[in-house]
């Protein structure tokens, strides 16, 4: 009888651990939820000397959720170097969703989100950080110079290759 106990204690422990508990490390730190990641960054050199809507808007931060169930992100928060920062609010992503960050104004959907900033966030050289709503780091990228990267000229989209061998620099595609 004991045995049986036993073994139903440690099947109900392990059912009651959170998706999130596992370690998972990235550049050496551990993540908060390994499966909300930022998959892809566009940053547009024009968005520094254009302020239109439509070129800032050209600029983005894509996350990403690999998992199946849907993640509050309300008080996540995106934020680049510089300390320019967006805080998600009364936001859930879906499961095997992605919800693009753009640096402008609009109208908040699932899929885009808005910023609603007069000026570029995001540099030819750049960290794009995530962290929860507790402030704990969940990902991050980085692109340019410093981190491997070669000065691109116009507008590049860098994805994220998802090895968590070593650093993770973002490759330019056109």
């Amino acid at each position: 009888m004991t045995a049986v106990a036993a073994v139903a204690a440690a099947a109900v422990g392990a059912v009651a651990l959170p998706a999130s508990a596992a370690d998972h490390h990235h550049h050496g730190r551990q993540h908060y939820n390994s499966s909300v990641h930022i998959s892809s960054v566009r940053y547009s050199t024009a968005g520094r000397y254009d302020h239109s809507n439509r070129a800032l808007n050209r600029e983005w931060v894509d996350v990403t959720n690999n998992s199946r169930r849907a993640v509050n992100l309300s008080g996540w928060t995106l934020a680049d170097r510089d300390g320019h920062t967006y805080t998600f609010h009364h936001y859930r992503l879906a499961g095997r969703a992605t919800v693009r960050v753009h640096t402008g104004h609009g109208r908040d959907s699932r899929f885009d989100v808005f910023q609603d900033r007069n000026r570029s966030v995001w540099d030819r050289s750049d960290t794009a950080t995530l962290r929860n709503d507790r402030g704990r780091f969940v990902d991050d990228a980085s692109w340019g110079r410093g981190r491997g990267g070669r000065d691109y000229r116009g507008d590049r989209d860098y994805r994220g290759d998802r090895d968590y061998r070593g650093d993770r620099d973002h490759h330019g595609r056109r």
